[in-house]
C-alpha cells in the first residue's frame, strides 16, 4: 500500500489572530528559500528581507520577525511573501524551526515574537 505524508497547510499554526489582516505583512523572501507555513523568520537588516531564522549569525536574521504564513519557493529568486507579524498566538509545535536550534536560542526567538505580540502556545 502507498503511504503518503501531507505538509503543512496554509496558517495551521495559527490559533488566534487580529481582526481583518492587521497581524499580517507581505515582505520579501530571500533567494535560496523554500520554506513551509509556520516557519519562524529573521529579517536580515541591510536588505529588510526575511529569512530562515538563522540563530549565531549577525545580520540581523539571528532575531524571530515573524512566522511564514504559506509555502514559499524562493529557490531561483526573491519572492513576495505573506507573514504573521503580530498581535496572534500560535500552535508551538505547528511552528518550523532551523534544524539543530539550541534550547536558549528557541528561547530567545519566542522572546522576540513576543515582543512582536506573537505569543507561542
Amino acid at each position: 500500500m502507498t503511504v503518503l505524508t501531507e505538509g503543512r497547510h496554509t496558517a495551521e499554526y495559527i490559533l488566534s489572530e487580529a481582526n481583518g489582516h492587521r497581524s499580517r505583512e507581505v515582505g520579501t523572501l530571500l533567494a535560496g528559500n523554500k520554506l513551509v507555513p509556520g516557519t519562524v523568520l529573521g529579517r536580515i537588516t541591510a536588505s529588510s528581507k526575511l529569512t530562515v531564522l538563522t540563530p549565531g549569525a549577525s545580520d540581523g536574521s539571528q532575531t524571530a520577525a515573524g512566522v511564514l504564513y504559506d509555502d514559499v519557493d524562493a529557490t531561483s529568486a526573491d519572492k513576495a511573501a505573506v507573514y504573521t507579524a503580530r498581535d496572534s498566538e500560535v500552535k508551538g509545535l505547528a511552528l518550523t524551526w532551523p534544524a539543530g536550534i539550541s534550547a536558549p536560542n528557541k528561547t530567545a526567538a519566542i522572546t522576540a515574537l513576543a515582543a512582536l505580540g506573537i505569543i507561542v502556545r
